[in-house]
């Protein structure tokens, strides 16, 4: 076959592209399908990813079982004690949170946090190339947001299940959540020890600090405890935490959020820890934390679980200056090596705000709270009460007498006989009044004030201002010879610092939810129980017992204000119960198991009421019981009762409810000036007694 040839007869050349063509067509068809199956398998890709993205956004994620810790405040706001089940953990803003404590974080966890989209390639490149080269897993890559949704919602096991479920509930979690929010919520999940979740638990357990007030020295310590709780712990190994510190200071270093002399300062400063102590910690107030819990479930029917993990605050009424007074005047008044016992509670009679509790001696050792033990005899502190029935009788004023000797008393119609002593057996053999009677804690008297005015009208006055324990009409009724709480029996003496208005006691003023939400709110609960008139006659005689001759004349030098109150011993317990106005307080000393008590225990009871009432209220100036209308205050001669003119021997001034005062005089009439009249020839009484009075505490 000849070959083809051009016009000049040479031949012809084939052409190369058919020939490269035929040999290469069935590669480059090949590749056509390739390209076509490539294509389909980046869209189908693209859709199957798009799908999950939209699938994922209409998914909810988990519910995460976290529980927050409730915790307790007192009037200042101040955190004084915690409620949690196991886990102490505590969520706040973002915002209340250091930018120390989320600069660090970000530093040593997870640097590129605001750049990637919950998975960092970068850092899972870096990972892989430091592990290779190491031969182990030396470095990790887990962004914040993985290791949040597998804190929130998985456990720790290492299977492909796991890591599957992990990639999902991140890509969730970026999606539904900013990442300020991610960054909040990991910090208020993530566990930096013994027992903290949270950096707010942490900051509180480890500095007694906010998280917004935690320094960066602070902040690097905490940041770092996280990758190994109990190894980086300052508690188990403080080389390893100072180490892990050094490490995350130079990261914030080399990011540039602290300079080289802020972190070389950080690194050198001295952190002061809080002591863990051993066991459970006790707390602040821990009987009056009891009574919370005991109050917020029993009573307000607010649910155990909710108060271990919901997050709820309970804003409460204790004063933690006075509540830290409490604790030492109890800690110092009795021998440590005594197994006396003690307990305190003090309220606000203007609100009923509980102020301060103290149960005993020792919470660890022994959480019976005393002061609600109604098995404890109130002794003469619970004469108040029957002679305020006395006064509201008619039948009897502070000036009526009889004589305190032995006397042996017939009740229940003559079938039965009844013979009181005075303490010690020491009587005055001799007529004396009301204010004497309350001074020198005379039982005479107290038992023929009973048995004149009516054991009954005693219990009904007793129960007007607060007393709830029972009670029997019997004359030994006048001794207080039944029980009654230290509760009650401060609560009940408030009334008459409160002008005759009694005010329930309060300890809760509200609950709110992790919200913010109010869940309780506390309702005022107050009723005239007697005339401020009444309240103010009684005032008067009962600060007698701290004037001389009075059974708490000894602590008068302690206290620097006016205060009225009244003593009480029995074999086995003892009491002061006063108040000033704005302070009423009982307390109460004794032996648990009813063991007698001697003179030097009994009188415990005194110089700590004094110290605390005094330490309590040292910001508050001294302040007078203000006299109402429908009190009249006349001199006197107490030997006689009879109104003391100029040129009677002996004057004092007396309180009388309006139109009980005597009428018989004793001497001749004196100059209106000393007679306490103004220039008119109106009598100035009222202004009279207030002198009066000033000039005797200024004296005391």
């Amino acid at each position: 076959m000849n070959k083809p040839s051009n016009r000049q007869g040479k031949p012809r050349r084939q052409p190369v592209f058919p020939i490269i063509a035929e040999r290469f067509l069935p590669y480059l068809m090949r590749m056509k399908n390739w390209l076509r199956w490539g294509a389909a398998t980046v869209i189908i890709f693209l859709l199957v990813m798009a799908g999950t993205l939209i699938y994922l956004r209409t998914q909810s994620l988990p519910v995460a079982a976290i529980s927050q810790t409730s915790q307790m405040v007192d009037l200042q706001g101040n955190v004084i004690d915690t409620f949690h089940a196991g886990e102490n953990r505590r969520s706040v803003q973002l915002s209340d949170i250091s930018h120390h404590v989320i600069e660090a974080t970000i530093a040593i966890e997870d640097r590129r946090f605001y750049d990637h989209r919950g998975f960092d390639m970068k850092g899972m490149a870096r990972a892989v190339m430091v592990n290779v080269q190491s031969f182990s897993a030396r470095q990790g890559a887990s962004t914040l947001t993985q290791q949040l949704a597998r804190n929130l919602y998985l456990t720790h096991e290492r299977t492909w299940q796991r890591k599957m479920k992990e990639a999902m509930y991140t890509v969730q979690l970026e999606m539904r959540y900013s990442k300020d929010e991610i960054l909040g919520m990991y910090l208020n999940q993530i566990y930096y020890g013994h027992g903290s979740y949270g950096i707010e638990a942490a900051a509180m357990m480890y500095f007694n600090k906010h998280a917004s007030e935690l320094s960066l020295a602070e902040s690097a310590m905490l940041a770092g405890i996280p990758k190994g709780p109990k190894y980086y712990s300052p508690y188990l190994n403080m080389k390893n935490a100072k180490d892990r510190q050094l490490t995350i200071l130079q990261a914030m270093l080399e990011g540039g959020s602290i300079t080289a002399e802020q972190a070389d300062a950080a690194y050198a400063e001295v952190l002061h820890f809080q002591s863990l102590g051993s066991g459970e910690q006790e707390g602040f107030a821990p009987y009056f934390r009891d009574y919370i819990r005991y109050i917020a479930v029993d009573k307000l029917g607010i649910q155990e679980q909710l108060l271990n993990e919901g997050g709820i605050t309970i804003y409460t009424t204790l004063d933690p200056a006075a509540q830290s007074k409490a604790e030492e005047v109890l800690a110092e008044g009795i021998p440590e090596s005594s197994e006396q016992q003690a307990a305190l509670i003090a309220i606000d009679p203007r609100n009923g705000y509980i102020k301060a509790m103290v149960g005993g001696r020792n919470y660890k050792k022994n959480q019976y709270n005393r002061v609600f033990a109604k098995t404890r005899q109130p002794g003469s502190s619970f004469k108040p009460f029957l002679y305020l029935t006395a006064l509201q009788s008619g039948f009897m004023t502070p000036i009526s007498r009889f004589k305190s000797e032995p006397t042996v008393f017939t009740y229940d119609e003559g079938r039965k006989n009844y013979e009181p002593h005075n303490y010690g057996d020491k009587y005055l053999n001799e007529l004396i009044g009301m204010r004497q009677a309350i001074a020198s804690s005379d039982n005479i008297y107290a038992v023929n004030t009973i048995m004149t005015v009516g054991a009954d009208k005693v219990i009904e006055t007793a129960k007007k201002l607060g007393i709830d324990s029972p009670m029997k009409p019997v004359p030994s009724l006048a001794l207080g010879t039944f029980p009654i709480s230290p509760f009650e029996m401060a609560s009940a003496f408030g009334t008459f610092a409160n002008g005759g208005v009694h005010v329930e006691p309060i300890a809760i003023l509200r609950i709110e939810d992790r919200k913010g939400q109010v869940l309780y709110e506390a309702e005022r609960k107050s009723e005239q129980a007697l005339t401020s008139a009444e309240a103010y006659v009684m005032t008067s005689l009962m600060q007698s017992v701290f004037e001389e001759g009075g059974t708490a004349f000894r602590v008068s030098s302690i206290i620097k204000r006016p205060v009225a109150g009244k003593t009480g011993t029995t074999p086995t317990d003892a009491w002061l119960v006063g108040y000033t106005p704005e302070l009423a307080t009982a307390v109460w000393v004794g032996y648990d198991k009813d063991r007698k008590l001697t003179v030097a225990e009994a009188y415990r009871a005194a110089p700590m009421f004094a110290k605390f009432t005094e330490g309590a209220l040292a910001a508050i100036p001294p302040k007078m019981f203000p006299i109402p209308e429908g009190v009249v205050n006349v001199y006197i001669d107490p030997t006689s009762g009879k109104l003391a003119e100029g040129s009677c021997p002996n004057r004092k001034l007396e309180s009388f409810l309006a139109g009980t005062e005597p009428t018989e005089v004793c001497g001749e009439p004196a100059s209106a000036e000393e007679n306490g009249e103004t220039k008119d020839g109106a009598k100035a009484a009222g202004r009279h007694s207030w002198w009066s009075d000033l000039k005797r505490w200024w004296t005391d």
